[in-house]
């Protein structure tokens, strides 16, 4: 079996996307999240079933912990030692990340023990994140003798490095969301023989363009972004290229889909430059089913994305592929795996980071050139299905994980050496 960690179990688009591929491909999946989500994304039988199955390792059961600790040395044996020595003495920082490092290691002992007496084979250890659920999945694949893999996104694995050799070093193979993120765990000591390339695709069977003629042209023309109101999308920078083009004279409106903590800050961003009537926020984030008629009312889609002063980033926006699935041109920034889905004057248009000037020039570039944003549309579309389809770019990693099973069979691996080999299909 498929052991999966992650934050907050189905509650994250690209995790449902991905599971639901997984046991499409008749692998025996099961689900432990640190927490549960605060909404399902999807209300299908198939989310509503997993979201049911999902184990939760937090709130934990103090006396169940007390006496999973207890017997840890015991159970787990010398392994547990050595756990405890890389939590405490291993490659981190400072204090706070070491002591860190034991409380995920108290949390990984009680899951390992539960996980132990169930007597669920174990075939593979994979979280989905490389932070504190990472570090939980590490050290329960430590404690249970498995094999230990991961994939790492963007906040996750460039805010917060704790522990990231001691991760990369004992994974059995990695998950590169980009090609940006391979040379990075290259970087860091990765060997390119754990480095997998499974880009985060989209089901493009949702998403559509719009039929020819449909754009009403009495209307301004409509710049749109996306996203969750906080520093990395950039939004502060789109306003302020929106106010290079209407110094300009440029005649168009923008819209930006989504609520967060930054909302009234752009809010007041927009009022202090005369925007106002140019350019609204909705506040609302974008249900997965409205997101082609969101698409479908713009003519350019822009997510300037930057790195953030607390160091969070986005890795692949999900959102640039679901609006060039939708028939628009998109323009964005040179940054993380950005560059692997917008291909500069080919399927897109890049700036640099931080740069409103440059993206009020690509902005004006594609108002005034039809003939530009119909090829980088077209090209873009051609992209998402050779690259990004997600019926497809899961395929190195179910590979993967089917290899994993393999190792175990016959009788499967079971959950450390002192739990009966059983099987226990999801």
């Amino acid at each position: 079996m498929i052991h999966y960690v992650t934050q907050n179990g189905i509650g994250n688009a690209w995790v449902a996307n991905e599971l639901s591929r997984v046991e499409a491909a008749g692998l025996p999946v099961a689900l432990h999240a640190m927490r549960a989500p605060d909404k399902l994304l999807h209300d299908s039988p198939w989310a509503v079933e997993m979201n049911r199955r999902t184990e939760l390792m937090y709130p934990l059961p103090l006396v169940a912990m007390f006496f999973s600790l207890l017997a840890a040395p015991f159970r787990f044996r010398g392994r547990f030692f050595s756990a405890l020595w890389n939590a405490f003495f291993g490659r981190r920082e400072h204090i706070r990340a070491r002591l860190a490092g034991i409380a995920h290691l108290v949390v990984a002992c009680h899951w390992a023990t539960g996980l132990q007496r169930s007597g669920r084979a174990v075939s593979q250890i994979h979280s989905q994140w490389i932070n504190s659920c990472g570090t939980i999945a590490m050290y329960g694949a430590w404690l249970l003798d498995a094999p230990f893999s991961f994939t790492g996104h963007a906040t996750d694995l460039f805010r917060n490095r704790s522990a990231l050799l001691d991760k990369i070093e004992r994974a059995n193979f990695i998950i590169c969301i980009s090609t940006f993120h391979r040379d990075f765990y290259l970087q860091h000591g990765a060997r390119p023989e754990q480095l997998v390339i499974a880009y985060c695709g989209i089901d493009l069977s949702w998403f559509y363009p719009p039929a020819p003629g449909s754009r009403d042209t009495n209307r301004p023309y409509r710049i749109l972004s996306s996203g969750r109101l906080v520093e990395k999308k950039g939004f502060c920078d789109l306003i302020d290229a929106c106010k290079l083009l209407a110094d300009r004279g440029e005649r168009f409106d923008c819209v930006i889909g989504g609520s967060g903590p930054l909302e009234a800050e752009l809010k007041a961003q927009i009022a202090r430059l005369n925007l106002s009537d140019r350019i609204t926020v909705t506040g609302k984030a974008l249900l997965q089913e409205k997101i082609v008629d969101f698409m479908h009312e713009g003519d350019v889609y822009v997510l300037p994305c930057v790195w953030a002063a607390d160091g969070d980033v986005d890795g692949l926006p999900q959102m640039i592929m679901e609006a060039m699935a939708s028939g628009l041109p998109a323009i964005s920034t040179r940054l993380v795996g950005i560059p692997d889905l917008i291909h500069h004057e080919e399927t897109g248009l890049l700036v640099e980071p931080n740069n409103p000037a440059q993206l009020a020039d690509a902005m004006a570039r594609l108002m005034h050139d039809a003939a530009l944003a119909t090829r980088l549309s077209e090209n873009g579309q051609r992209l998402l299905k050779q690259t990004f389809d997600l019926n497809n770019c899961l395929e190195p990693l179910i590979d993967k994980f089917r290899q994993s099973l393999a190792r175990a069979a016959p009788g499967q691996r079971a959950a450390g050496s002192q739990a009966q080999q059983s099987r226990v299909t999801s």
